[in-house]
């Protein structure tokens, strides 16, 4: 690390959580003579990358900004750079600087963007600035509850990449998932939430944080449902009820383990054909008392894609046409040569153009790469 980076990496861990652009604009003048400085949040919808100081939103395809989002490596152009704001896989935009003398410097610049994102995350918890700029409308109650359970909208490591997307974004009510991994295994949840507003919102939330206690003390995934089942039984008695598909995937072998709790479906990309994988439906989460579950298992192979999607999607209609299975199979086969983030944006944009619009009924969307053992 070169020390005008040193320099600007700790110029920014000793900022105030309000004025992280501020003071990396500030070192950046020091170090490079660069005395423009933006911060380009993508939103919520994934359609837009803002400002946070506000101004015209980027939203042309082909823009640099957008180039440099999408592949995840600087742009130089004209005397101005863009940088992926990016941690751990999570794209959080792109830092936008000017004037930049020479294009070589793009290395050390690089550097600064992902130290943003870095402190972007540390600070997102505790200030609402950086959320705030990234929103092109007002969030309902029902979604800003939805968005705060998420652990992230993607993650990378060398053996696996994964991504999930929520819509209608700002107005989603009870669709959500999860995910975690611990280096051996990864997990995954997507629920399909029953209900209206801020009761559905407040259902899913019970059901993630049910799970998570589960999975936290280390039992199988099958225990990990019954113990979500009986948390959400014991106070709606069955009134109220969530769909939910359970995924844990060891890293190192490629054994998928499933338990398909009136699930969303799961369809796996092999070699550019897609197959809806067939699972035993079980009871919903809260549906009955003391329900049991059994867990199915599936060998992935290395580069085998993964998708979890609910019916949200399939059930859209457009022009008093429902999407369906075939413009699904089509939409996710055009996903092969994307990353799981892209493949999720590009199918829930393309759900959007077919209903003209925001979606009516919740979808979600979750994507998993599996890459292989690695060292």
């Amino acid at each position: 690390m070169s020390e005008p980076v040193e320099r600007t990496r700790t110029a920014l861990t000793a900022a105030p959580a309000d004025l992280l652009v501020s003071r990396i604009g500030r070192q950046l003048d020091q170090e490079f003579g660069i005395r423009d400085v933006e911060l380009l949040q993508v939103d919520y919808r994934l359609a837009a990358l803002l400002p946070l100081s506000g101004g015209e939103a980027v939203t042309t395809p082909g823009h640099p900004a957008w180039r440099c989002f999408d592949h995840q490596s600087p742009v130089y152009t004209d005397g101005t750079a863009y940088l992926p704001v990016n941690m751990r896989g999570e794209r959080r935009g792109v830092l936008r600087v000017s004037p930049v003398a020479d294009e070589a410097l793009l290395t050390d610049l690089a550097e600064i963007g992902t130290a943003l994102a870095h402190e972007l995350t540390a600070v997102d918890p505790g200030t609402d600035v950086y959320r705030t700029a990234r929103r092109t409308q007002r969030l309902t109650l029902a979604a800003e509850v939805q968005w705060e359970q998420l652990p992230g909208r993607s993650r990378t490591r060398p053996s696996f990449s994964l991504a999930g997307q929520l819509e209608p974004a700002y107005a989603v009510r009870g669709d959500s998932f999860d995910w975690s991994d611990d280096g051996e295994r990864v997990w995954t949840a997507t629920i399909n939430g029953m209900g209206e507003g801020v009761a559905a919102s407040m259902l899913t939330t019970l059901a993630t944080c049910a799970l998570r206690n589960a999975r936290r003390a280390g039992i199988s995934l099958a225990d990990q449902a019954a113990l979500a089942d009986q948390a959400i039984y014991a106070l709606h008695r069955g009134e109220q009820y969530l769909a939910t598909l359970l995924i844990e995937v060891d890293l190192r072998s490629g054994l998928l383990t499933a338990v398909d709790a009136g699930s969303p479906r799961l369809v796996l990309l092999r070699s550019g054909e897609v197959s809806v994988q067939p699972l035993e439906a079980q009871f919903p989460l809260g549906m009955f008392d003391g329900s049991h579950y059994r867990e199915q298992h599936i060998q992935l192979q290395p580069g085998d894609r993964l998708f979890m999607i609910s019916d949200g999607v399939l059930d859209a209609t457009g022009q008093n046409i429902r999407y369906g299975e075939s413009a699904l199979d089509r939409m996710l086969r055009r996903t092969t040569p994307m990353s799981p983030l892209d493949a999720v944006r590009s199918l829930l944009g393309d759900l959007r153009a077919f209903v003209a619009g925001d979606l009516t009924d919740d979808a979600v969307v979750v994507c998993l790469d599996w890459f292989g053992p690695q060292p």
